[in-house]
């Protein structure tokens, strides 16, 4: 059965007649499901019924927005075997990390439904003794929600629950390799019985339905996580038709590991950094730095503990690392790694494919002499790490900033000096010390510098930022 679009309350067929679907990168001969490859006339019908929904849906009581997004979490958590079982298989992530992925939405929902309970806007007092002036937050609107594929439960929840709670309604686009798991989400919120209209599907080919959006007459903001590309293509537009937009994109997250550092702790943190989920997550780590004096210690201790790491199907409690999440993605890493091999790289370890059953890589790693090689300054999202030697912290925080991305940065060091120095120096909107670069919490801020995100933050109190607009009341 073809799995629908979800309009105006409604699991509705488009009228494109047309359908893709989505095979388990741990077993490419399992095709999970079919879904829809929507048209322009589903995109225009999700906006005007998102565009008619917001006068009532901006008028109930925050309390009122918040016990939807209670009982979606209380869904969710009531199918999360089924739905981290459905994820695991349709993107790669391994079942232990998928559960955590589920498990964390119905926290990001539960965190934005408490949202409800909080003061919005704030009391200013004015010159005249005699008046009253205070602000309030208004909905946009109407968002419009582009999510990627490696997060397809948690990033869909992390942007439409602020979305839907500070009054906004939705159109959600995810990715085409993630459809099937965001139609599963979308599935607790009709449970929940959330009013007609207010959060609206369309799934299809990213490249057609993106642009649809972006132009749509109905559209008030956007929230996207993608590539750079995308993110710049969606930036201008928006620029230039004046409507806000919320932009993560790349990463090229260094950890840095000086010689007053607890070694064990930093080399767990590599490796869970740079090949849990396969090393597709925008916070992985992909170069390390480490103090030349304590180079070949934890060198050789990476190489003994990484043949620990399991590949295997995602679906295998056994499986420590599953496969790349799509063929694209598997070929993208496949090219990578045979460049910086016939560039004379020194590989340490993997950097072989086998894609008979699944898109498989092995965890690989890379000693690494020059700070401008591709595999240093491009995102990769694979299994791949650079390794690199530096001698004082100030060069290796030269060289972490040598990046045009700017997302997360780990330093592993017991010295407060040096902590101290590398928070104030280093160019990345998350800083993380003695832990991997990855892992940000769902109550902080998320987002990056430079060319990582277009400066807004997500999650936390920073999502009221983004998903409202400021009003200024003066009473005399």
């Amino acid at each position: 059965m073809i799995k629908q679009n979800y309009l105006n309350g409604q699991w509705v067929t488009s009228d494109s007649k047309e359908s893709l679907y989505n095979v388990n990168p741990s077993n490419i001969k399992e095709v999970l499901g079919e879904y829809q490859n929507s048209n322009e006339a589903d995109v225009n019908a999700a906006f005007n019924f998102a565009n008619e929904a917001k006068k009532k849906w901006r008028r109930l009581s925050y309390l009122q927005r918040a016990e939807y997004l209670y009982k979606t979490a209380q869904i969710l958590l009531e199918k999360a075997d089924e739905i981290a079982a459905l994820l695991s298989k349709e993107v790669g992530k391994t079942i232990d990390e998928s559960k955590g992925e589920v498990i964390r939405g119905v926290n990001i929902l539960r965190y934005f439904a408490g949202e409800g309970y909080r003061a919005i806007g704030e009391n200013i007092p004015p010159s005249d003794a005699d008046g009253t002036m205070y602000t309030m937050r208004e909905p946009l609107g109407v968002v419009g929600i582009i999510s990627p594929w490696n997060f397809p439960c948690a990033i869909p929840l992390w942007k439409t629950a602020p979305a839907l709670i500070f009054g906004n309604t939705v159109v959600l686009k995810p990715a085409k390799e993630a459809s099937l798991t965001a139609i599963k989400i979308v599935e607790c919120f009709d449970e929940a019985g959330l009013p007609e209209g207010v959060l609206n599907l369309v799934t299809g080919e990213g490249r057609v339905i993106g642009d649809l959006i972006l132009n749509n007459q109905h559209l008030n903001a956007i929230s996207f996580t993608g590539s750079n590309g995308v993110g710049k293509h969606i930036g201008k537009i928006c620029n230039e038709r004046g409507i806000k937009c919320q932009l993560e994109m790349g990463g090229k997250n260094p950890i840095v590991v000086s010689e007053k550092a607890n070694l064990e702790l930093a080399v767990t943190g590599i490796l869970n950094g740079a090949f849990k989920f396969t090393g597709q997550k925008c916070t992985a780590c992909s170069r390390v730095y480490v103090q030349s004096s304590i180079y070949d210690e934890v060198k050789t201790s990476i190489l003994a503990k990484i043949k620990n790491i399991s590949v295997g199907d995602a679906i295998n409690p056994n499986s420590w690392m599953g496969p790349s999440s799509n063929l694209n993605q598997y070929k993208t890493v496949k090219k990578y790694v045979t460049e910086a091999v016939s560039n004379g790289n020194t590989l340490l370890v993997g950097g072989n494919f086998d894609d008979t059953k699944g898109y498989f890589s092995e965890p690989t790693i890379f000693e690494i002499y020059n700070n401008k090689e591709k595999i240093v300054q491009e995102e990769i999202f694979g299994p791949v790490l650079a390794l690199m030697k530096f001698e004082n912290l100030n060069d290796a925080i030269e060289l972490c900033n040598d990046s045009i991305f700017g997302l997360s940065a780990s330093l592993y060091s017991e010295n407060i000096n040096e902590i101290l120095m590398f928070i104030r120096d280093i160019e990345c909107g998350m800083v993380r010390i003695n832990s991997e670069t990855s892992g940000v919490e769902l109550q902080a801020p998320f987002g990056g510098m430079k060319e990582s995100s277009s400066y807004s933050r997500e999650q936390g109190r920073a999502a009221v930022e983004f998903y409202t607009s400021i009003k200024t009341v003066f009473i005399k």
